[in-house]
């Protein structure tokens, strides 16, 4: 369903974190604008037109020079050709600004092929290319009666410059002051530049028969004393559908930012067509080398505290390469200054922009203009390299948020009614009222057949009009809590009002205490079949999650629910009606059944009565569902750099430094047991090697943290044997030890000159030890 929204979903998951996204970072060409220069203004015989004018507007002399000198002062590898696919735009062929110049010849209904048919790329007599020195092109024409025209384009500040005439409204060329070019740049030109617009100024020059040939190699002196034929202003256009698609965004509390390599002109000209900027508002525009500035210390290193000044207010990054977009992405990601961490989606199209849409929580890739590289770093591929398809990504992430939670609240009073429901039952009367059969279909409606019907519901506009949820949003909010108990406690009652009463109210026999193989009863029948019915209308109610209303809107949308409600209702009369003993179901009349459907209908009035009842005063109802929250997460585990501890693993490590901590005080106590157990053989040692109580006391080198036992950790191994040395305490453990729990132990010493007494091998100590 995404694809047909030209979403080509790779990882699954950037569906759902779509949903919860609160920043987008979108580039401009071809996402935002159409990826083709378009003339969209003109300054033609003396008027400015903001739109392309009809071709009846301009004289026929002023329309030949147009067509002519386009057509032929344009490289002729420029061309416009039919759109690849139907209904597609055409496509562009060669320099974009020429593109849009022939573009311009047939919005006019005008064809420059036929110009180039008649005068072949050969018979131009000079051409001088365009030179980004003099940004200027032009082209000599030799005419029939020997004398020359040339056509000259270019932009329009240097270009005017050299223009001494101007065609009049008439399509006559007339005397073309400075004062009258002042006039033209402040009243044309500059309007059309502060819109974002490149202007570029056509005009031509006739050298007559009579005269002598001038030297076409001096280009300044033949490019002189022009003729202006017109002003054209173009531009890359929004795409008609993005300003709508950028206000649903700020509606639903997601800030799209435009990063772009365009001079920042342009930039903040396009940003405000497209609704990124508003006039009046206090937002940033900043150029790349402005915002690196601006980031980085005295060091050229990139501080977050710095960026965190920055990127709230930021709207545009012109002039920006690669890595600026990176570093926006991770520090936007990276910072605390709101109490949600940010979800940032991305826009790229090449290969530079893989690290961006890999950092970033969603990255979407250009399906026509991206590279293979930024398609493989990215989450979701735009087929249509549109940003509306992006709008349509966060519209079908909390869809299906929504879509889970609209299941679990069905699912949870359906929970909760059943198995008070048997369990109650079974106790009082020793006999369930639901049978397992119809516990079974019950399960079915719960389970599958809801899920498909309530988690099949199309994405909304209605969707858009709320905040993102945040990452630790409850998956079960307390409205849907006073929604599950409400409707529980309905049901309940009507259940059990049939259970104990059911008999009195239809004036029927009592199901309760039957004899174990008696026939199935109208009793327990109507029951169940009441219970079925509360499930179907709460299927409707379920529908809306966030104390709506109106619960039937929307609902033909969806054919899957309807088909389901109804087949299951279907199915439903064929068991009551035809169940019998295996559904333990006796046949019910007419009243009966609309006594039922009556009471099931009863939870719609139930629901909106519930939803009259305000959540903020049922302070007692708690969420469900939570993620994580900061303060719950222990600091070491916050902490920068620290490799993530598996659960698990810790607690498996707890368990063995407390091994070891055991271990270490046995081996310790037996150490010290020996040293005095040595002083009762005498003869076996010298006496100044004797270790005693005397000893003990009058040795001031001795140190009570001597006899500390070291505990080591997984990582820690020994540094070396247990060979007696001359020490007066252990020396601090190497960083890289064995687990050796025998081994790590500390040798007390009562002597600086004097070792500790260690058992030999082969002594029943030393087994001993061993065996620790």
């Amino acid at each position: 369903k995404m694809m047909k929204d030209n979403n080509l979903v790779r990882h699954l998951d950037a569906c759902e974190t779509m949903g919860n996204a609160t920043a987008i970072c979108s580039d401009k060409t071809g996402t935002l604008t159409m990826n083709r220069m378009t003339v969209v203004q003109a300054y033609i015989n003396e008027k400015h037109y903001k739109k392309i004018p009809e071709p009846e507007a301009i004289p026929e002399k002023t329309m030949a020079y147009l067509v002519t000198g386009i057509s032929v002062n344009c490289a002729y590898t420029s061309k416009i050709l039919p759109p690849e696919k139907e209904g597609g735009l055409p496509r562009h062929v060669g320099n974009k600004t020429e593109c849009a110049l022939l573009g311009l010849l047939l919005d006019l209904k005008r064809d420059y092929q036929d110009v180039r048919n008649e005068i072949p790329e050969e018979d131009l007599y000079k051409v001088y290319t365009f030179n980004s020195v003099r940004k200027s092109m032009s082209t000599v024409l030799k005419n029939s009666d020997g004398s020359f025209r040339i056509f000259s384009k270019g932009a329009s500040e240097i270009v005017l410059k050299k223009c001494f005439k101007i065609l009049s409204a008439n399509g006559e060329p007339k005397v073309f002051r400075p004062r009258d070019r002042d006039d033209i740049v402040k009243t044309v030109i500059e309007p059309m530049a502060s819109e974002g617009l490149r202007t570029i100024c056509l005009a031509f020059r006739d050298f007559p028969a009579g005269e002598p040939e001038p030297e076409w190699d001096n280009e300044n002196d033949i490019v002189t004393g022009l003729t202006c034929i017109a002003v054209v202003g173009i531009e890359d256009p929004v795409r008609p559908e993005v300003p709508d698609a950028i206000k649903k965004c700020q509606r639903a509390g997601i800030t799209v930012r435009m990063v772009t390599g365009d001079n920042i002109n342009t930039a903040r000209a396009i940003a405000l067509k497209c609704g990124i900027l508003n006039p009046g508002e206090d937002f940033l525009c900043l150029e790349g080398k402005d915002f690196n500035r601006r980031i980085r210390n005295e060091k050229g290193e990139i501080e977050q505290e710095r960026i965190d000044k920055i990127w709230p207010k930021l709207r545009v990054l012109a002039r920006s390469s690669p890595t600026d977009k990176h570093t926006l992405v991770k520090g936007i990601i990276d910072s605390t200054v709101f109490d949600q961490r940010q979800v940032v989606a991305v826009t790229g199209d090449g290969t530079n922009d893989g690290p961006a849409l890999k950092k970033a929580d969603v990255g979407f890739a250009m399906g026509i203009a991206g590279t293979d590289v930024a398609k493989e770093a990215s989450d979701i591929i735009l087929t249509d390299d549109n940003f509306t398809s992006i709008v349509k990504a966060v519209m079908w992430g909390r869809n299906v948020y929504d879509s889970i939670s609209k299941f679990l609240q069905f699912q949870l009073t359906v929970n909760v009614v059943a198995v008070i429901v048997a369990f109650t039952g079974a106790c009082i009367t020793q006999d369930s009222p639901l049978k397992a059969v119809q516990m079974l279909w019950v399960n079915l409606i719960m389970d599958t057949l809801a899920s498909l019907a309530l988690a099949t519901e199309p994405p909304t506009e209605a969707l858009l009009l709320r905040k993102p949820y945040g990452r630790n949003k409850p998956l079960i909010s307390r409205t849907m809590m006073k929604n599950i108990l409400g409707h529980a406690f309905y049901q309940l009652v009507v259940v059990f009002t049939l259970l104990f009463a059911g008999e009195k109210i239809f004036d029927i026999d009592s199901g309760r205490n039957a004899p174990l193989h008696a026939p199935p009863s109208e009793h327990y029948t109507i029951v169940f079949n009441t219970f079925v019915m509360m499930q179907l209308f709460n299927e409707i109610n379920a529908r809306k999650i966030h104390g709506e209303r109106n619960v039937f809107e929307g609902i033909f949308n969806n054919a899957i629910f309807c088909s389901i409600v109804l087949g299951t209702f279907v199915v439903q009369i064929i068991i009551v009606q035809f169940g019998g003993k295996p559904f333990s179901c006796s046949e019910l009349s007419v009243e009966q059944w609309l006594w039922s459907i009556f009471l099931g209908m009863g939870t719609l009035l139930w629901g909106q009565l519930i939803s009259t009842i305000p959540t903020s005063r049922l302070k007692f109802l708690k969420e469900a569902g939570h993620g994580t929250q900061k303060e719950e997460i222990p600091e070491e585990e916050l902490a920068e750099d620290v490799e993530e501890i598996d659960h698990a693993e810790r607690e498996l490590r707890r368990g063995q430094i407390l091994w070891f901590r055991g271990l270490n005080r046995i081996q310790t106590q037996i150490r010290v047991v020996n040293a005095f157990r040595s002083s009762l053989y005498e003869g076996l040692e010298k006496p100044e090697t004797r270790s005693s109580i005397h000893n003990f006391m009058t040795h001031p080198e001795f140190r009570i943290e001597d006899s500390e036992p070291h505990i080591p950790l997984i990582d820690d191994t020994d540094a070396e044997d247990d060979a007696p040395t001359k020490r007066n305490s252990s020396p601090p453990p190497s960083p890289n030890r064995n687990n050796n729990a025998v081994d790590s132990g500390i040798h007390l010493t009562t002597d600086k000159n004097k070792s500790a007494t260690s058992s030999s091998p082969g002594s029943p100590l030393h087994s001993l030890e061993t065996s620790l």
